[in-house]
């Protein structure tokens, strides 16, 4: 089964970072306030980007590794991915 990273920009211009194995589905969840804890208090502005993973495992590794990233690393990433996000404020 598929699962994949997704990065979620917030309404103050942060990055949320998660996986699940149906993107549309969480971000409905974060959206009504379901979600994170993180996304409870930073409410979200958008889906910034998805990326597929083959299995659970790979997908968390990822997970883990974008996390420890900074968030002009972060935003690095999502432009080299055709996303353009404003800094946060």
């Amino acid at each position: 089964m598929a699962w994949f990273l997704y990065m979620i920009e917030c309404e103050d211009g942060s990055i949320y970072t998660g996986i699940t194995v149906n993107v549309a589905d969480r971000y409905s969840t974060h959206a009504r306030g379901k979600g994170a804890r993180y996304t409870r208090s930073h409410p979200p502005r958008r889906l910034l980007l998805s990326v597929e993973y083959a299995d659970r495992s790979t997908a968390l590794k990822a997970e883990h590794e974008m996390k420890c990233l900074s968030a002009d690393e972060k935003r690095t990433f999502c432009m080299q991915h055709g996303v353009s996000i404003r800094k946060k404020t």
